[in-house]
């Protein structure tokens, strides 16, 4: 049963009597990063609210394909209402919008496109990508690398279970290679094994590029676009998370997540504000 899972719990909704478009949540303190609840948690969330509006029917559209989510303020633990709204309902595909809202603000804003992936041939792949290359995770550089300070602001890193590749950790130890490069492997600690809307989890599960530049300001997201390729298999997701160009105080994020089937199973960009940390 997924309901004794932290992240299912994390992502549990419960519709809101007499208002289809309501779903009442709780966003948890466990899974904070900074002030506020990660990002790629609360795309979960509203992804979780889409997957029940544009897949309930019959022919319906249970998988997310695109999603963009706009980051408005600082979602922060407590209770929170996700509203959503049907766009479209196509033969193929149906494209739907959700909101998350505490106190009457909102938080979060997403517009996707879902489908059925179980409609694709597996094997109509052509792709020039390759898996990252990095060590097993058992040599690769757990929770207890990071510094303390940063483990204190970050309570979701004892919901998941992230292991980052040496070769890319040197800011761990005060020695950032200049790169902007980040990437590691991922699970659940639980055992929860990945699947779509764990995919959307991941692609924001990285810590920031700009660590790599020897920034340690935190970096709130400010939009976030997911395209799932592939339903993943059983076991470690790989993620690489890279950034081309950090300038004025904003960077871009480009991220791939592949399975242990050795498929890019996602794809994300983000724009994210770095603050220093007297901001």
């Amino acid at each position: 049963m997924t309901d004794l899972y932290g992240f299912d719990l994390a992502t549990a909704v419960v519709p809101r009597p007499g208002d289809p478009s309501a779903y009442d949540a709780e966003l948890h303190e466990g899974w904070r990063m900074h002030k506020a609840v990660n990002g790629g948690l609360l795309m979960a969330l509203a992804g979780r609210v889409l997957a029940a509006e544009l897949g309930g029917s019959s022919q319906g559209h249970p998988d997310p394909f695109a999603i963009s989510a706009y980051y408005m303020s600082a979602a922060l633990p407590g209770p929170a209402t996700v509203r959503t709204e049907t766009l479209k309902r196509g033969r193929s595909l149906s494209t739907g919008v959700a909101s998350i809202l505490q106190g009457g603000e909102e938080r979060l804003r997403v517009m996707a496109t879902y489908g059925d992936l179980d409609s694709h041939d597996a094997s109509d792949v052509r792709t020039s990508a390759t898996p990252p290359e990095m060590p097993p995770p058992e040599e690769c550089a757990g929770r207890e690398a990071a510094p303390p300070d940063f483990l204190k602001q970050a309570p979701i890193l004892d919901r998941i279970d992230l292991r980052l590749d040496p070769a890319t950790a040197g800011w761990t130890v005060g020695r950032p290679t200049g790169r902007g490069l980040v990437q590691g492997w991922f699970r659940l600690p639980d055992g929860r094994e990945p699947d779509l809307l764990l995919l959307l989890l991941a692609a924001d599960a990285l810590p920031p590029t700009s660590f790599d530049f020897g920034i340690a300001g935190w970096t709130p997201t400010l939009e976030l676009t997911v395209h799932v390729r592939a339903k993943p298999a059983p076991g470690w997701l790989r993620l690489k998370q890279s950034t081309r160009n950090f300038a004025h105080g904003y960077l871009e994020e480009d991220a791939e997540v592949w399975d242990s089937a050795g498929r890019l199973v996602a794809q994300s960009r983000q724009l994210a504000r770095v603050l220093m940390p007297t901001q």
